[in-house]
């Protein structure tokens, strides 16, 4: 199997926790190499634009207010079978439903505060990632 990148994002709920350090640890510790990170604070633009494919569900208003509320932490991750690995390590939206173990069982407050974010196929990492990310960013 070959390498690939995904996308993680430390959410505002789990940086406000001071969970950043545990969910780094945990992420390298599962075999993910970290390729990029920075901190930034998502504006309403960006974060409009970036969950653009939400636009129209119920949620959509919610999820933008909670990702400008506080600094996050953008992760280029990579290793074989990132994507799915990743989404696995992170467990179900609602928490209530995550695996023992996973980051959101661990760190998660609700299905809306859920602490982290993953691209849920290659094709999508391929979108987000540029979207954090310049090419000279990346190792």
């Amino acid at each position: 199997m070959a390498l690939e990148r995904t996308l993680g994002i430390i959410k505002p709920d789990a940086v406000a926790g001071g969970h950043i350090g545990e969910i780094i640890a945990i992420t390298e510790q599962n075999g993910f190499r970290i390729r990029g990170a920075k901190m930034l604070r998502l504006s309403q633009s960006e974060t409009e634009a970036f969950y653009e494919v939400h636009r129209q569900r119920p949620f959509f208003a919610g999820l933008v207010k909670f990702m400008t509320e506080g600094p996050v932490i953008v992760l280029a991750l990579e290793r074989e079978d990132a994507v799915a690995q990743w989404r696995e390590l992170m467990g179900a939206t609602n928490p209530g439903n995550a695996a023992e173990g996973t980051i959101r069982k661990r760190f998660a407050e609700n299905i809306e505060r859920n602490s982290v974010h993953g691209s849920d196929a290659p094709e999508t990492a391929a979108q987000e990632i540029p979207f954090f990310f310049s090419g000279a960013e990346l190792l």
